[in-house]
């Protein structure tokens, strides 16, 4: 990613702290220190998160450009925050901004851009006080960020039709706006709940500081939503980025198909071509344990070969329990490798961003349990518009469980190597791969995205009084 180095400058990248999040932050910034563009960046993050990026050997692993700066944990810990999300959101909210500007004053050398997630309700405002350019890092699906950015032309759930006429006639029907066909209204509804008042008030001044942004990246790729990403850059005044997939792909270099020094790899080489079902819903996403019971029975009735990450440990000897010789429970596994490995085949999960983006990465088609907020859309862009997978959650029971027998069910479709719908999952993600593999490399969509948004940094062309409104 070449081109001519400029006199240095100094980027300050500041992630929510959240792991879907700093992840996603770090990537950008490791292109950013590699595009010979003369940049150096800080990034910002709490004590606790300094310490974890530590222990797991991510700070070691920083190129030189590349450095970490702190705040106190004026937060609650990492530890259990999807207990209560919306809690942490909101501390995150009252909490962070005052440490994070009292930084921003106090580095050498004055920073000449900043970088902010665009949750950071806070993030525009700091920049925009001191005359430092702020580009904010949408780190979800376009697709996400356009329903929000949109949520006043959201059609009425219940009740008569909204200003242009539309509205929802039922739960199971598609927003009647064509670039967010893949929001359904059910998914309206529950971002309307009243547990869910607060964070779509905060989201909606998110949204309203934007139009004080220099710039916006997206950690997506062009190919995987060319519709949404044309619809938001028709509306933002602001130029955009998308430099996805922001994932660890670099750790894949010359070493795809073989996980090293991991205890779990000799299990893994033993299995045969596309046999292992990966699952991982994770790093603080809160699962009903009775929702956990009927994943574990079902895969245990389907016979198929699993790779389960559980990281607490009385559920860890649980699930081995139930799943006797036929999978195998860890606490921790590098899930882009794993998922990458030839014995692995499909992928059970969430359907967080980054975890979609590393399926789609690795070519492998997902069975989608979303529990909530991105994950709903990134499930129906994952079953419904690019045809990788199978949505769970439009099989729950009235309690809101995908039962045991569905599960079962699912799992043996999405694994049987024989079925038609399981082979042209895999053929269309397949495709994607491609396609999301191509965008990183030299001409690809999101290597000239990345390389512009780096030579606009260094030559001062986000500045602020360069930027007309």
């Amino acid at each position: 990613m070449a081109m001519a180095a400029a006199s240095g400058r100094h980027v300050v990248a500041v992630p929510y702290p959240g792991r879907g999040h700093i992840n996603p932050m770090l990537v950008v910034c490791r292109q950013l220190a590699a595009a010979d563009a003369g940049l150096s960046v800080t990034v910002v993050v709490t004590e606790e998160w300094h310490a974890l990026l530590a222990a797991a050997g991510v700070s070691a692993t920083l190129p030189d450009r590349v450095r970490l700066a702190t705040i106190p944990n004026v937060i609650r810990s990492e530890h259990g925050r999807g207990a209560d999300w919306v809690g942490f959101f909101e501390a995150v909210h009252a909490k962070m901004g005052e440490p994070v500007e009292r930084l921003l004053d106090r580095l050498e050398p004055r920073p000449d851009a900043v970088v902010v997630d665009t949750y950071l309700t806070w993030g525009v405002a700091a920049g925009a006080a001191r005359g430092i350019p702020v580009c904010s890092l949408w780190t979800m699906p376009a697709t996400f960020f356009l329903a929000l950015y949109h949520m006043d032309r959201w059609p009425p759930v219940d009740g008569p039709e909204g200003e242009e006429g539309q509205s929802c006639k039922s739960l199971d029907q598609y927003i009647p706006f064509p670039v967010l066909s893949s929001v359904k209204c059910s998914d309206i509804k529950i971002l309307r709940s009243l547990a869910m008042e607060l964070p779509m008030k905060r989201v909606a001044q998110v949204f309203s500081n934007l139009r004080k942004a220099q710039c916006v990246l997206f950690a997506s790729v062009y190919e995987l939503e060319s519709g949404a990403i044309n619809g938001i850059a028709q509306v933002l005044p602001c130029p955009i980025y998308t430099v996805g997939p922001s994932i660890p792909h670099m750790s894949l270099e010359g070493n795809s198909d073989k996980i090293r020094h991991e205890k779990y790899s000799d299990w893994l080489d033993a299995q045969p071509k596309n046999s292992v079902l990966y699952v991982s819903f994770g790093s603080h996403v809160s699962v009903p344990s009775s929702q956990l019971e009927a994943f574990a029975m079902g895969l245990h009735d389907s016979a198929v070969r699993f790779f389960w990450v559980a990281r607490d440990k009385a559920v860890t000897t649980t699930l081995q329990q139930i799943s006797g010789d036929k999978g195998l429970v860890v606490p921790w596994c590098d899930q882009l490798k794993v998922l990458s490995h030839p014995s692995v085949g499909g992928f059970l999960s969430h359907c967080g961003w980054n975890s979609t983006m590393e399926a789609v990465f690795a070519g492998v088609p997902v069975l989608a349990s979303p529990v909530g907020w991105d994950q709903l859309v990134n499930a129906r862009l994952v079953a419904d518009e690019w045809k990788i997978g199978i949505n769970s959650r439009e099989q729950r029971r009235e309690d809101g469980i995908v039962s045991r027998a569905t599960i079962s069910a699912a799992v043996t479709k999405l694994m049987d190597l024989a079925d038609g719908d399981s082979l042209e999952m895999r053929r269309r993600a397949e495709e994607l791969r491609e396609a999301s593999r191509s965008a990183i490399q030299e001409g690809g969509s999101s290597w000239r995205s990345l390389c512009s948004f780096a030579r606009d940094l260094a030559e001062g062309k986000l500045n602020v009084v360069e930027t007309s409104r």
